[in-house]
């Protein structure tokens, strides 16, 4: 049979040979359309029919008290100044430059023009009502977006900005482009799971589907607050197209990490996915600062209408252990969340943690021993800290991380850590804290957080990040964020907004402020 096959082979070649150039050049002109049109075929088989979740609240909220309409109307005012000067100057870059006015690109996008502003910004242009804007968006999401690019992404930062978003958009929507978009995007993210373990790669090739970790990572490791948060938008895109790969990949992640020994109770940072051993054993819990693993561990419980008890279990085992090991109280008084550094705490919190606040109240319904309570209380004491490290500065912002050493409390002391960037996490946590206990500190909070980005991140391109939140007079970081238009301005919107706007019993939202249904 080999001698036959390699006969018919030199046969065909002979034939070949015997053709002119140009008809040759034809010939594979032929089979690479050939190829094409299968591929295209292969992606646009049609997604099956699923009924819609019960969607309840999408374009509600409006406050019958004049002083909080008047505020939220400045805050959708302050999304329309951001979404229109990216529209002006960056549309199609994944992030707008406000003082240079052109587009801008950070390497968690890979090099191509993904519009990741545009898809971020989608649901918070929905909720709001600007629909003209979000109609624009639509239409260059669905000329535009393509995710066949020669480009290496973040799968973390795809996920819950790309996927998350397309698919909030579509059930917010209804339009049909979002997800049939989250699921070629999907598709596309799959292949980072090709490792001898299953933990996926932390970057992937969107064209080649090669993986890779990021160069700094614990040798070669992937992050657990990266792969650990994937199991929303999968869980979604598993029920959206009756294919269960999505929802496999995930609980194998989750299955994979029940196995591993925890040291004192919580989860190490760094996995390596060629060995499924953990890197640096003493980066304990948030590392790199992020808690995100174990707020999807509660939202998987929730998302699932409380069905998925194993995940409540591991989040309630969790959240202990982060008691015990991690948070502490300060002399004066703040309640903070430290950060396990070669085997001792550091006494410093970071921006990113304070979003804990808000998940301490979330989870506090349902928790273990009737501690609903405790945790409530645990989150407004987050909260209390997290405000006064905005309060602490001049520009009444709160800086990338804070000490808690001897006479210095929740303030920055280098200076590189003195930024604040347009980041959401202190306001998420405000709206949260507001949701369960409708005390009304947590308006005047976000107020005062909403004048300060005003007043001084605000320029005539958008909005900026600043350098030094202890300097009167600031200098630009001159980027704008696509998480401010996400997140920022979505959780201020809706912290003035009634409550029967995107009720929190019957939608989830994932780390970049992008809200799904609960999945009866």
């Amino acid at each position: 049979k080999i001698r036959a096959d390699h006969e018919k082979a030199l046969e065909e070649a002979k034939e070949k040979l015997k053709k002119s150039r140009d008809e040759i050049q034809a010939e594979i002109q032929t089979e690479k359309n050939k190829v094409v049109q299968e591929l295209k075929k292969k992606d646009s088989k049609p997604l099956p029919p699923v009924p819609l979740p019960n969607l309840i609240g999408i374009n509600s909220g409006e406050p019958a008290d004049p002083d909080i309409r008047e505020k939220r109307n400045k805050i959708k005012e302050m999304m329309k100044h951001a979404w229109d000067n990216y529209r002006q100057y960056g549309w199609g870059h994944n992030e707008l430059k406000p003082i240079a006015r052109k587009g801008h690109s950070t390497n968690i996008f890979g090099n191509s023009q993904m519009g990741a502003t545009i898809v971020d910004a989608l649901d918070t242009l929905y909720i709001m009502g600007l629909h003209d804007e979000f109609r624009e968006g639509q239409e260059w999401i669905d000329k535009n977006l393509d995710f066949s690019v020669n480009s290496e992404v973040s799968v973390f930062e795809v996920n819950i900005r790309f996927i998350g978003g397309l698919l909030a958009a579509y059930y917010l929507s209804g339009q049909e482009v979002f997800k049939i978009k989250a699921v070629q995007l999907a598709g596309k993210l799959l292949p980072a799971f090709n490792t001898p373990t299953g933990i996926p790669w932390a970057m992937v090739n969107l064209k080649s589907g090669v993986g890779r970790n990021w160069g700094w990572a614990s040798a070669g490791s992937s992050i657990l607050a990266e792969f650990g948060t994937l199991h929303m938008e999968f869980v979604h895109l598993s029920y959206l197209t009756g294919d269960p790969v999505y929802y496999n990949k995930v609980m194998h992640i989750r299955k994979l990490l029940q196995k591993m020994d925890r040291p004192n109770g919580l989860y190490p940072n760094y996995l390596n996915p060629r060995t499924g051993r953990w890197g640096q054993l003493y980066v304990s819990a948030a590392g790199t600062g992020k808690l995100d693993f174990y707020e999807y561990l509660l939202k998987a419980w929730l998302m699932s209408d409380k069905m998925d008890t194993e995940a409540r279990k591991m989040y309630d085992d969790a959240i202990e252990a982060i008691e015990k090991h991690l948070i502490r109280k300060s002399n004066g008084g703040l309640t903070f969340i430290g950060e396990w550094k070669n085997g001792h705490l550091e006494r410093k919190m970071g921006h990113l943690t304070c979003f804990a606040g808000g998940m301490f109240a979330l989870g506090a319904d349902g928790s273990r021993d009737d501690k609903a309570g405790h945790y409530l209380q645990l989150g407004a004491e987050i909260a209390h800290t997290c405000h006064e490290s905005y309060d602490r500065t001049t520009l009444k912002l709160g800086p990338e991380a804070f000490k808690f050493d001897g006479g210095v409390e929740a303030v920055a002391v280098r200076q590189n850590e003195k930024y604040y960037i347009l980041r959401p996490e202190v306001i998420e946590t405000y709206w949260y804290m507001w949701r369960f206990t409708h005390d009304p500190k947590y308006r005047q909070w976000g107020w005062e957080a909403t004048q300060a980005i005003d007043k001084y991140c605000r320029v005539s391109g958008g909005f900026s990040g600043v350098k030094d939140v202890y300097s009167s007079s600031p200098t630009y970081d001159d980027v704008q964020q696509s998480f401010f238009l996400a997140e920022t301005l979505k959780y201020l919107y809706l912290l003035f907004s009634n409550d029967d706007l995107l009720p929190l019993d019957n939608w989830v939202f994932n780390t970049e402020a992008h809200p799904l249904p609960v999945l009866h």
